[in-house]
């Protein structure tokens, strides 16, 4: 509950501050020498919160659907493919952290890699991972492709953090126990990283949406959230209301995704936080 109220009290205080900029900042924008360092706060750049609020009611085009269920629609088809590059993205980093454990060459080798694949533009990598993928699979599983690749990061790095977080004492007394690497791995290993592990999946899936929203926008996959994005921003003058919808639908998609991986946390970890307490 107190996660719930401490999110809410945010997006208030962002409604806030941003009505409250509306009011008092200047229309055209603050420059100084030549460089605006502050936006433009008239209706065109920023509507009012109410506006975009009523906009989802009205229809996308005239004697269209409403906007919200546009908006829904396109939720649904992001978070579906979101969910197959979140599980392949976690699978993958925690087979890497499983592995760089065992052996010690294997993270010198790897990790440094792993490190520089996050400094590849993504922008730049989805147009790549479609023309590769485009005649073997569906357009959609090139986008699953590109939120995998942004969500291994996180799992391998949280997971090799928590395998190796055991104490030496810890580990050997498993050796003592004349305990194997795999018995260790399952006993020891995997019960101190998880921890480490729930905070990794939370950015991983943070990261899945970026990717399939940014992947949509740069393969130009149709009926997902990043596509409307893009429709939308072509309205940008003449209805910029329109054009916060999506915004509002991709970062409430991201919520939602943190929200479940948050909701699969506590009963996992429930067990823990009662054997902690005096």
């Amino acid at each position: 509950m107190r996660k719930v109220l401490g999110a809410l009290a945010a997006v208030l205080l962002g409604i806030v501050a941003w009505e409250s900029y509306k009011a008092v900042g200047d229309p055209d924008g603050t420059v100084v020498a030549g460089v605006r360092i502050l936006p433009r706060s008239d209706d065109a750049a920023m509507p009012h919160v109410l506006d975009v609020v009523r906009r989802l009611a009205r229809p996308e085009l005239a004697g269209g659907r409403p906007v919200w269920q546009v908006l829904v629609d396109a939720c649904l088809f992001t978070l579906g493919i979101t969910t197959v590059g979140f599980l392949v993205g976690a699978l993958v980093g925690l087979l890497l952290a499983v592995l760089m454990q065992r052996f010690r060459v294997a993270e010198r080798g790897l990790l440094p890699w792993v490190v520089l694949s996050q400094t590849v533009p993504l922008v730049a990598l989805a147009p790549l991972v479609a023309g590769w993928g485009g005649r073997i699979w569906p357009a959609w599983m090139s986008v699953s492709m590109i939120a995998a690749y942004l969500a291994f990061f996180p799992v391998a790095v949280g997971m090799l953090r928590g395998l190796q977080s055991p104490s030496p004492a810890g580990v050997e007394l498993m050796r003592s126990y004349a305990a194997g690497w795999w018995r260790t791995l399952l006993k020891l290993r995997l019960p101190a990283a998880t921890p480490y592990l729930f905070p990794a999946l939370r950015l991983a899936g943070a990261a899945a949406v970026v990717g399939a929203v940014v992947g949509e926008i740069s393969t130009g996959t149709r009926g997902g959230i990043g596509r409307l994005v893009i429709e939308y921003s072509r309205e940008a003058t003449t209805d910029p209301a329109k054009v916060y919808t999506a915004m509002l639908g991709a970062a409430l998609l991201g919520l939602v995704v943190a929200g479940a991986v948050a909701a699969l946390e506590f009963p996992l970890t429930r067990h823990r936080r009662k054997v902690l307490l005096p």
